[in-house]
């Protein structure tokens, strides 16, 4: 992996020192032209081939992302072959082989991860100075646990290390690992010069620090048995699967190479989206904190698909913006919707309506104009209890399990009075009513007792 890494740097510096070699080559035979009085034309034919040069030298100066496009796009590559390793949660093993998958992908010497007390793996150029089982080392390691939030330095730190030497880290960026507001651990990049501490480099750490920490909120949340809420934890599963994240990340490392700028966006996006799905977790939120949830889900989506082949409308009344509801509740609606209606062409049309229905009940309908489905198997979209329209049906997987969540939920917060309803036909569209109604919710029982 160190050999890869080294074998990358080497490439970069051969490059760059091509380009030294060129523009000494294009200066002598300027200097020859001019001091031989060689014909003025091949003399104006070289200095503008300089000037051409000089433009594409500071072009490339003043955009570095050209040259390290192709590495961030390998990253995010292998980034869902690094989440599998934290199946069993953040052990010393897991560790390992997230480190070992990251070096050769970056520009960091070293890369370790720590949980609170001692370091889980090192891997790189301070391997045996920091080996797994030590206690952690700098004073920066700890102010990240301590503090939740990521911190870079570019100014040399001398650290001891388990063998005894003192060595030299001249930059890194760390960022925390967390369970919900609980830091578990940190992710550590150290590099050779302080000039490799770019924003690239800190939107991949502060990134991958997001993707881990989902990952290890999910892990917590398996193993919890005392959970009391357990449709709304088979929901926040639902909206982790594994297609939607490995789509995404192929999605975004598309874009590395063809529109940085727009990689980096997605990559920022993709972490708020998966840091509000744990933080929303089981909790009521604002009907509007709900809409921008599946807002930003589409962003994704788009970006795969194209802008021109989902459209969505949202259509939300003001005097129920701030009706609290149940998180996951329209998002898994819209993502039914994209899996399942989206046609091999043409535009699918989604339009988003929350309103009040009469004086005490909230609607919300999620309608598009996809390839419909049949009565029958639009009857099971939320009820698993009913037969299958035929031997190849499927089995009610991913959004379909996140459909029948939502329907026990609504019978659960708001009383036998609210209910789900679908309508469809092939080659028509689905429409999806929910009617909450919210005199019999529990919420307002519970208003009501105090």
């Amino acid at each position: 992996m160190a050999s890869t890494t080294r074998g990358r740097r080497a490439t970069d510096f051969a490059l760059w020192a091509g380009t030294v070699v060129c523009a000494c080559i294009i200066a002598v035979i300027l200097l020859y032209l001019f001091t031989t009085h060689v014909e003025f034309t091949l003399t104006g034919v070289a200095t503008v081939a300089f000037v051409v040069f000089l433009v594409l030298f500071a072009r490339l100066c003043r955009n570095p992302d050209t040259l390290r496009s192709r590495y961030t796009e390998e990253t995010l590559s292998v980034a869902s072959e690094m989440l599998e390793a934290l199946q069993d949660g953040l052990t010393a093993e897991s560790a390992a082989a997230i480190c070992e998958r990251l070096i050769p992908q970056t520009r960091a010497s070293t890369i370790a991860i720590t949980d609170t007390e001692r370091v889980l793996a090192c891997v790189g150029d301070f391997a045996d100075d920091f080996p797994a089982g030590s206690p952690i080392h700098t004073k920066a390691t700890r102010y990240v646990i301590e503090h939740g939030i990521v911190q870079s330095f570019m100014h040399p730190l001398e650290v001891a290390g388990e063998n005894g030497r003192t060595r030299l880290i001249r930059a890194g960026i760390i960022a925390p690992l967390k369970v919900g507001e609980r830091t578990i651990g940190a992710l550590k990049f150290y590099f050779n010069a302080p000039r490799a501490v770019n924003r690239t480099q800190y939107a991949l750490v502060t990134g991958f620090s997001e993707l881990l920490s989902t990952q290890l909120a999910i892990h917590e949340l398996e193993i919890q048995k005392e959970l009391t809420a357990r449709a709304e934890v088979r929901a926040l599963q639902a909206q982790i699967n594994p297609h939607f994240l490995f789509n995404t990340l192929n999605t975004i490392a598309s874009f590395t190479r063809t529109d940085p700028v727009r990689a980096r966006e997605l990559l920022r996006e993709f972490s708020s989206f998966y840091r509000a799905t744990l933080d929303n977790s089981g909790s009521l939120i604002p009907v509007t904190r709900e809409v921008a949830q599946t807002k930003r889900y589409l962003t994704f989506e788009q970006a795969r698909f194209g802008e021109d082949r989902i459209q969505a409308t949202f259509e939300v009344d003001d005097d129920v913006a701030d009706t609290p509801v149940p998180a996951f509740i329209i998002q898994p609606l819209v993502e039914n919707a994209v899996r399942h209606a989206l046609s091999d062409e043409g535009a699918l049309h989604i339009t988003v309506r929350v309103r009040a229905s009469g004086d005490e009940a909230l609607s919300i309908e999620v309608a598009d104009d996809g390839v419909g489905m049949d009565d029958q198997t639009a009857a099971r979209l939320f009820d698993a209890s009913l037969p299958k329209p035929d031997a190849q049906a499927p089995q009610g997987g991913g959004a379909g399990v996140a459909m029948r969540n939502i329907s026990e939920r609504i019978h659960r917060f708001y009383g036998p009075h609210s209910f789900a309803r679908v309508a469809s036909a092939p080659g028509e569209g689905t429409t999806v009513t929910l009617h909450l109604d919210l005199v019999d919710s529990i919420f307002a029982r519970d208003d009501r007792v105090k």
